[in-house]
């Protein structure tokens, strides 16, 4: 067996490292027909002047290509804002477009098989590693040395990891141009799929996706015999592989608006933009439904899902991040801050970005049904600064690029809109509790350890108190790691759910219903 993940883990650093050297294959060049196909009318006779120096010459690489983009494209909008003539200043990047329609590359012609080569390996390397993985480990999780791993202790692999996604991120939400080698190898599956070639939002979702799929095999594999964890990976694998990702990208094939029927505001932060309901109006009654449903799962699902089965019913079931976070980042959970400091830091930053959207979706609102003169170009500046700050930056590169520096669930933890209005019901509405047996706990810190959401649950557990938080997203871990059985999730009758006598942490004094 060992034999066979040391092959795997083989296979997977070969595809990781073709995925890595495919952007800097090929060529790239510019002629005027490429030009008027890939930019707006009145756009095209101002880049037939301001990229004139570059039409017919030939650049080896995507940084010679970019390179002399920029300063050509940027050195003529930066003129004219230094003029103030900002009517005249293109504000769309044409970056990605004219490096896709000016590429040529092997990868153009073998897609296939560049995809096998990389996507591929990786994947199949990665199910070769974790089939075999934790079977000759008894059931359940001891002490098994999680600290002492490299990777999975903030060692020298998982600082590598960490910068490798933070880097990965980075390039995918604001230099995409750079992939365009990776996305036209994706092209023939987004084809099949949707009928339109690929952006690198295709290629970020596959990616996800399959990581999902592989690294639930490996949660299968470790968490064996425990059904609610089998239950709950194969719902999250589910969830993101139809709606999040087939689903979609059908809808767009038969000519419907492309929809995730489980992403719900203010997670879909863009739900109640004016493009978006504009395209839900005039899509005829499938646009109306997905119109209808969003607001109801806002108003309606929420509050009553959560009433019966706690956040877990979403961020532990259903939700993409939660799915990424349970799969990928399993090998981190650990890794979450328990101090109270941290806990502090939480409820003030994830209730703040509840705040920012809920104020960014009512001034969007009152903007639309104004007419647009209510702030008028104000709303799309916070637009861009939500989508910024917390879509991009805390969502993508933070959120997950942070995994092997502060847990799995920093960005569903501190950022989370959805969580945090989530956790406001469970906190205060709902049935959902997980209840401690302190005479049997034996002070080993599984609970805590592997607490994802850095609660301290072997202090309720040793108090025999009934563990009532917000953040807790119900994934039953610290449930299954605990030797003695003395945690336990239920959705009982809401008396008594909460106790009022204080937790002590540290020097301080906690309320345990906070």
């Amino acid at each position: 067996m060992k034999l066979i993940q040391k092959l795997g883990l083989s296979l997977f650093l070969i595809g990781l490292g073709a995925f890595v050297l495919i952007p800097f294959l090929g060529s790239y060049s510019l002629n005027e027909e490429l030009i008027i196909a890939n930019t707006k009318e009145i756009h095209q006779e101002q880049l037939l002047e301001v990229l004139s120096p570059m039409l017919g010459k030939a650049y080896s690489s995507n940084f010679e290509f970019l390179g002399a983009f920029s300063e050509n494209f940027d050195g003529y909008n930066d003129q004219l804002k230094a003029e103030a003539l900002w009517d005249q200043v293109i504000w769309d990047d044409y970056s990605f477009a004219f490096a896709l329609a000016g590429l040529t590359s092997p990868v153009q012609s073998n897609p296939w098989l560049f995809f096998a080569l990389s996507i591929g390996l990786a994947a199949f390397g990665g199910l070769l590693y974790n089939l075999p993985a934790h079977r000759d480990e008894p059931e359940g999780i001891k002490n098994n040395g999680v600290f002492h791993s490299s990777l999975k202790s903030k060692g020298i692999l998982g600082m590598l990891t960490g910068s490798f996604l933070i880097i990965f991120y980075i390039v995918l939400y604001w230099f995409p141009a750079y992939l365009v080698n990776l996305v036209a190898m994706v092209s023939p599956i987004s084809e099949l799929l949707s009928g339109n070639p690929a952006s690198q939002w295709f290629l970020y979702g596959l990616i996800y996706t399959l990581a999902i799929i592989v690294m639930g095999i490996r949660m299968f594999r470790k968490y064996r015999g425990n059904k609610y964890q089998q239950l709950r990976t194969a719902s999250v694998m589910f969830f993101q592989t139809a709606f999040a990702f087939l689903i979609p990208e059908i809808l767009v094939l038969l000519n419907q608006p492309y929809f995730d029927f489980k992403n719900i505001w203010p997670l879909d932060y863009d739900f109640f933009y004016d493009y978006q309901i504009s395209t839900f109006t005039s899509s005829g009654g499938v646009g109306m439904f997905m119109l209808i449903w969003g607001i109801l799962l806002i108003i309606i699902g929420v509050p009553t899902f959560t009433y019966f089965f706690g956040k877990r019913w979403y961020c532990s079931w259903v939700c993409g991040c939660g799915g990424l976070a349970e799969t990928v980042g399993d090998p981190f959970r650990q890794l979450s801050d328990k101090s109270l400091k941290a806990w502090k830091y939480e409820r003030y930053i994830i209730h703040g970005v509840l705040v920012l959207a809920v104020v960014m979706t009512g001034v969007t609102i009152a903007n639309y049904f104004s007419g647009f003169s209510f702030l008028g170009n104000v709303t799309n500046q916070l637009h861009s600064f939500y989508g910024f700050a917390i879509g991009s930056a805390f969502a993508g590169v933070v959120g997950t690029g942070f995994y092997p520096f502060m847990g799995n669930r920093v960005w569903c933890r501190f950022g989370c809109p959805l969580a945090a209005y989530l956790g406001i019901v469970q906190r205060f509405k709902s049935r959902f509790r997980i209840t401690t047996n302190g005479g049997q706990c034996i002070s080993c810190g599984n609970c805590s350890t592997y607490c994802e959401m850095g609660i301290d649950v072997r202090a309720y557990a040793q108090k025999g108190q009934n563990i009532v938080r917000s953040s807790c997203v119900g994934c039953g871990v610290c449930s299954a790691v605990c030797p003695r059985g003395v945690l336990k999730l239920e959705n009982g009758p809401e008396e008594n759910r909460i106790h009022e006598l204080p937790i002590l942490i540290g020097n301080d004094s906690v309320k345990l219903n906070a």
